[in-house]
């Protein structure tokens, strides 16, 4: 058996975007679970936490510049419960997968993770696509649903659907990962 990874989406956003001021309601009922998740996962064996996250166009940006740049964004209260600590990992992306142009599957490989549960923004977008990679990349992929956020949520949940049904996705709480 191997591990279980934790993957949080794109979740140091500094809310400066169209559709910014709708993806903040979502967000906000996602911090707490999501808080409390990555608390139980950092006591956890079986869990490795990774990060990723958008570079926002700046390829020159590191982890901490990232991070500073939401904590000082329209909505710090949504940013500053899930700042990692120095020894998570954390990749930079560029498009809406977290595999797309990263180290992640390599990384992931080398934990002998075999299972990813995916969290953050958006759910219909970077979670689906990152979910539909992982599945491709022969890992199993859980949703926390109480821990990921949509822009539209008749899609949020149309993509939950989708991941359950195309990629066999495991629909979860964060209650129930770690418990």
């Amino acid at each position: 058996m191997g591990t279980t990874a934790l993957l949080v989406i794109d979740m140091f956003n500094p809310y400066r975007h169209e559709d910014a001021e709708v993806l903040q309601g979502s967000v906000a009922g996602i911090v707490e679970p999501l808080a409390g998740l990555l608390g139980r996962a950092r006591e956890s064996d079986d869990a490795f936490i990774v990060y990723v996250n958008d570079n926002l166009g700046d390829f020159t940006a590191s982890r901490d510049e990232l991070v500073e740049r939401a904590l000082k964004g329209e909505r710090p209260d949504l940013v500053e419960p899930l700042v990692p600590g120095q020894d998570c990992d954390f990749l930079t992306k560029i498009r809406h997968s977290a595999f797309y142009g990263t180290p992640l599957e390599y990384l992931l490989g080398r934990k002998e993770v075999d299972e990813v549960l995916l969290t953050g923004q958006v759910t219909e977008q970077c979670v689906l696509y990152t979910a539909l990679d992982a599945y491709i990349r022969h890992l199993s992929v859980s949703v926390v649903t109480d821990a990921v956020a949509a822009i539209d949520p008749e899609l949020g949940e149309a993509a939950l659907r989708m991941m359950r049904r195309n990629m066999r996705a495991e629909l979860v709480t964060a209650q129930d990962c770690f418990g």
